[in-house]
């Protein structure tokens, strides 16, 4: 017997604001049952897990233990400014000379994530 993954559930202080802000990180659509004020929304993954959103009434106090990679379609360094530009904020950057590493962001409430290298990247600095 195995459990399977049902969904990455993220305590936040606005459910359907957060969910928002990932919806437009991934490009995937939000639940058709989820509203402004709703204490918890889901954005619907194409494939994996649901990314679930709990409103909670405490606060975000320390550095996640679990968090998001994602890999972009296209450039990381485009992909950042993307995030930048939807409401992430700038957390670390490990990006070493030769184009390995990842940049490290936080969503509009507080939550870290990396943002790695594209597989173009990838193919680009081993041609």
């Amino acid at each position: 017997m195995v459990s399977t993954v049902q969904n990455v559930a993220i305590d936040c202080a606005d459910a359907y604001g957060l969910a928002r802000f990932w919806s437009g990180v991934t490009g995937r659509p939000l639940h058709p049952q989820d509203v402004p004020g709703a204490r918890e929304t889901q954005v619907l993954m194409a494939e994996g897990p649901v990314l679930y959103f709990n409103q909670v009434s405490e606060p975000k106090k320390a550095k996640n233990r679990l968090h998001l990679c994602l890999r972009p379609e296209g450039s990381r360094d485009r992909e950042v400014d993307r995030l930048l530009g939807l409401g992430a904020a700038f957390v670390a950057d490990h990006r070493d000379p030769d184009g390995a590493g990842w940049v490290v962001l936080a969503d509009p409430e507080g939550n870290e994530f990396c943002v790695l290298r594209s597989e173009s990247d990838r193919a680009a600095a081993n041609s």
